[in-house]
């Protein structure tokens, strides 16, 4: 029995359902939608291959340990593939898989030349000296050398990595193939050939795809309480780009705790993790209440935006989540079965592969620049983001009106129809 569907009857609950068990319930569910060819969908539950690497490093007291990394690659039909690499102690093959899956999705929902792909060392990346986690981000690059590539595979910033892991898998890269290639990584520092509004790019994604859904609700950012959970690159630029346009943004929270004021609390000044990290339970005005990261998830809010970690929705407390709207900043914030108890209970659910593209599309834009040789400056970035979000969630918009769907089998319906359109056209060989 489905852990998801087991929860009702004694068994684990949903909160222990994987990655990849809430991506394949999710193709499965919107296959028959798009009739989707049965050995197509066979194919797509399963990654081209994963590649599992071991990594003996040397640590500064001189001992050595070897830790464990996977690089899943789900599908190219589209073109190289493309997805974050996390450095987190719970990594694992599965959860790997999973992602590679959501990013396969996003990629051509967005209409990127990309395929999914998804990695991670299973490593507390927080009990790393800098110099530990240089050798081990070397030595991931040696083990994965054969496998990404600017035509590849192009990995990008994920929890517990950031800027400088990128540039030292760049660099690595580009010693062992004897030329500089900034295409085999985005995400990098500017000064290498990082794209300007990088960072906030995810934040910015989730902001616009709330406005854009308000309006659409015929409601006002700036009539707007909303919570976010997370104050990373995705919750805090977010947070503060709604902040901006007059929403109240409530409560937000990091690994600590959450901090709520109904009065609205000061995002601007709040510092994002990677300023100073778990900083946000300092923060706040003394009449902030102290809450649990669960407890911010039901808060009586207009907008809730879970943008920490996946599987924090569940069917545990699906019936206790207050906001009409929930947009998914976080990768898989919301299991099967919770996702379903929220569409009949009338709570309009963003997904996360529409509403955190901003990340993978100034991504595209920084492989663009690295091939090209040309540089683009903020303003055209976020013109161009700007643009390719409103394109998108016009385009979920058109389905969700045309076929009364939920905006994630919308989603899905759109990068589905085009994946499926690829593969028809390329065809199997042999």
């Amino acid at each position: 029995m489905d852990s998801a569907r087991a929860a009702t009857d004694g068994g684990p609950s949903d909160g222990d359902e994987s990655a990849l068990a809430t991506a394949r319930e999710q193709l499965d569910a919107v296959a028959s939608v798009v009739d989707l060819d049965p050995a197509l969908q066979a194919r797509l539950h399963h990654p081209t291959r994963v590649q599992e690497v071991s990594l003996p490093v040397r640590l500064d007291d001189g001992s050595v340990e070897v830790y464990t990394a996977y690089r899943a690659q789900h599908d190219s039909v589209r073109g190289p593939y493309k997805g974050g690499l996390r450095f987190a102690p719970d990594v694992t093959r599965e959860e790997c898989i999973g992602l590679s899956m959501w990013m396969t999705w996003k990629c051509a929902l967005m209409d990127l030349p990309f395929g999914g792909a998804k990695g991670g060392v299973r490593v507390d990346s927080k009990a790393l000296s800098a110099g530990e986690t240089e050798r081990l981000t070397r030595r991931l690059t040696h083990g994965l050398r054969d496998v990404i590539g600017p035509m590849r595979d192009i990995p990008a910033p994920d929890m517990g990595t950031d800027a400088q892991v990128m540039a030292w898998i760049m660099d690595a890269y580009s010693v062992e193939t004897g030329e500089t290639e900034p295409g085999v990584v985005t995400g990098k520092p500017e000064v290498i050939g990082g794209s300007p509004g990088r960072e906030a790019a995810p934040g910015r994604s989730v902001a616009i795809i709330t406005r854009q859904t308000l309006e659409y609700l015929d409601r006002s950012v700036a009539d707007t309480t909303v919570a976010v959970q997370g104050f990373g690159s995705v919750g805090g630029h977010a947070a503060r780009m709604l902040d901006a346009w007059g929403a109240d943004v409530v409560a937000t929270s990091d690994v600590n705790g959450a901090i709520y004021d109904p009065d609205g609390l000061p995002v601007q000044d709040i510092p994002l993790h990677d300023e100073e990290p778990e900083a946000v339970t300092t923060y706040g005005r003394e009449s902030a209440t102290r809450l649990t990261n669960p407890e911010l998830l039901e808060l009586d809010v207009d907008v809730l935006i879970p943008a920490a970690v996946g599987n924090v929705l569940t069917t545990d407390n699906a019936d206790d989540v207050a906001a009409d709207v929930v947009v998914e900043g976080a990768n898989g914030p919301t299991a099967s079965a919770a996702d379903d108890i929220l569409a009949q209970r009338g709570v309009t659910v963003v997904p996360d592969i529409l509403a955190n593209a901003g990340g993978v599309t100034v991504s595209y834009f920084e492989w663009l620049q690295d091939i090209n040789r040309r540089a683009w400056s903020l303003e055209t970035v976020n013109q161009e983001l700007d643009t390719e979000m409103e394109r998108a969630w016009g385009r979920v918009k058109a389905e969700v009106e045309a076929r009364d769907c939920t905006w994630r089998e919308a989603a899905y319906v759109v990068a589905l129809e085009r994946i499926a359109a690829a593969h028809q056209y390329r065809g199997l060989w042999p």
